[in-house]
């Protein structure tokens, strides 16, 4: 099942970012949904009862409102970042609202969990939509997933056959400098293929995204091991079966895609 399950999403990824760009947003929308799902449930098991309704709403809104506002802006004029700020403040207004008719009691500490929610899956999600929307953004999504790629396989790998000193032991004690030492290799490979081969930039560029993606992803990872230490669980869910949670496959990329976002914007690269 977790074979089927892999295949079938990368072979949905692949073909979606092939053929139809549109299609890869909704499927970061359905996943972010039921991430955000997963740290409902998984907050509410120390006292945090987040609104989650209007979460996902808001969700589907802010992913897919900015990559449309982004993609169409040099139609309608209307400023990307415009859409995403209301629809970021819209969500937290609602969920503040809808949060009301609870009571007085936990209002903060519930309010607290939507917010954190909010600002954690579709604000950090919504720069995979940003990236995919700039010139030539399925080069730049791909380069990134497969930065990520390479630095989970190669921190495994090295990890597991080499690894002796950990990197963050009261957070993830499987975690090791020789682990991210692999992770930097791999991933600086991968990056610099692509850019050199696939997308005709200068090599150093390629070094540059996968150190950048491999530091915020490493990151990503170890923020989430945090949360599910906190609240007391190995896996943020069962959706999807054989790999955990959905967030457990979100994690990287969530802290990731702005790094990378920024990188690009900075650069002004246009592949």
């Amino acid at each position: 099942m977790a074979i089927v399950v892999g295949l079938g999403l990368f072979g949905y990824v692949v073909a979606t970012l092939t053929w139809w760009p549109v299609g890869f947003i909704v499927l970061l929308v359905v996943l972010t949904s039921l991430g955000a799902v997963e740290l409902h449930h998984a907050l509410k098991r120390v006292g945090m009862t987040s609104v989650v309704v209007p979460v996902v709403i808001g969700n589907i809104f802010i992913i897919g409102g900015s990559y449309a506002a982004a993609v169409f802006q040099p139609v309608t004029r209307m400023p990307w970042h415009v859409v995403l700020l209301g629809t970021i403040g819209g969500t937290v207004l609602l969920a503040l609202i809808w949060r009301m008719f609870g009571g007085a009691e936990g209002y903060a500490r519930d309010s607290a969990a939507s917010v954190f929610i909010i600002g954690y899956v579709p604000l950090l999600a919504s720069f995979v939509g940003l990236i995919l929307a700039q010139e030539h953004g399925v080069a730049k999504v791909v380069a990134v997933l497969l930065c990520i790629t390479g630095s989970d396989t190669g921190g495994y790998a090295a990890g597991a056959t080499l690894g002796r000193h950990p990197m963050a032991p009261r957070i993830s004690p499987k975690k090791t400098w020789e682990g991210m030492a692999g992770s930097v290799v791999l991933a600086s490979v991968v990056g610099i293929l692509m850019v050199v081969f696939v997308m005709k930039q200068p090599w150093w560029f390629g070094l540059l995204l996968a150190v950048v993606v491999v530091i915020t992803g490493t990151a990503g990872d170890l923020i989430e091991s945090l949360i599910k230490r906190d609240v007391g669980i190995k896996d943020m869910s069962s959706f999807l079966p054989g790999h955990g949670g959905v967030m457990d496959r979100l994690d990287s990329t969530l802290v990731a895609a702005p790094a990378a976002w920024l990188l690009f914007t900075l650069a002004g690269v246009s592949w």
